[in-house]
Formats: C-alpha cells, sequence, structure tokens
C-alpha cells in the first residue's frame, strides 16, 4: 500500500479512538447535566463557574460534531481509493 493510503488509515484509526472518548465524556456529562436540572447556583461567582461549564460544554460538543464530519469525509476518501479502514 502506499505511503499516504497508509497514513489515511492510521490518521482515521487516531482520529476514531479520539472522537469515540470524546463522545463518551460528552455523554457522560448531558446525563450529569439532567440529573442535576434543580440545582440553582445562589451566588454571583456560582453562576459565572456553572455558565462557564456550559460554555466548555458546548465547545466539546462542537469539537465532537466537526471531528464527526472529518471522520466522514476520510471514510469517502478510503471508499473511493478502495482501502479498507
Amino acid at each position: 500500500m502506499d505511503d499516504w493510503k497508509n497514513r489515511l488509515v492510521e490518521e482515521y484509526h487516531q482520529l476514531k479512538e479520539r472522537w469515540e472518548k470524546l463522545k463518551n465524556h460528552n455523554n457522560y456529562k448531558e446525563i450529569a447535566e439532567r440529573l442535576d436540572v434543580c440545582h440553582c447556583p445562589e451566588s454571583l461567582e456560582e453562576r459565572k463557574q456553572e455558565r462557564k461549564c456550559r460554555v466548555r460544554a458546548d465547545l466539546l460538543r462542537d469539537q465532537q460534531h466537526v471531528m464527526g464530519e472529518y471522520l466522514h469525509i476520510l471514510e469517502l476518501r478510503a471508499e473511493l481509493e478502495g482501502i479498507e479502514l
């Protein structure tokens, strides 16, 4: 197999592993958020911290989405070139 094909396969598997770990993390966080729906921050500092946590979670979900799109592109390229992933 050509070097570039080997790199594509390696990149795919590395990205897929990272995507799955991030997905598991995001799923865990989402479940935790849903279970803690009754928590109401009392102080301004608690509200700031909660907002910061939500922004972090949103960014991680965005990152997971983009990584998933990139995985899909790699899958399409592999299919086009007849590369077994």
